[in-house]
């Protein structure tokens, strides 16, 4: 019994560390992220360190990214776009943005 439920206590917390890294971003036209051509649609945003992993269905592109504080807080999340390259994601809710590099080339 209290393997059972330190194993339940064990995967909620898994849970909420995965919801913690993971935000659901919406494309509404084509755009660059890194080098990489993403369509129109909803994606999920994960980090893993210096890694966003930006997932598509069964599609995964792995991109550098830089974590960093804004001065204020976002009401949603929200996309900054220099042309149809993605610079920045804000994270609804934080005062967190996601920073992506204008060059290189990322790995699908």
């Amino acid at each position: 019994m209290v393997k059972t439920l330190l194993f339940g206590f064990a995967t909620v917390a898994l849970t909420i560390v995965s919801a913690a890294t993971g935000y659901d971003v919406k494309f509404f036209e084509p755009v660059t992220v890194n080098g990489t051509k993403l369509e129109p649609g909803q994606y999920r945003v994960e980090l893993n360190g210096g890694t966003a992993m930006i997932k598509h269905g069964k599609t995964v592109t792995e991109v550098p990214v830089k974590v960093e504080n804004a001065e204020r807080k976002y009401s949603s999340n929200t996309v900054r776009l220099e042309g149809d390259r993605v610079s920045e994601i804000g994270i609804g809710g934080t005062h967190t943005k996601l920073v992506f590099d204008s060059g290189g080339v990322a790995t699908k």
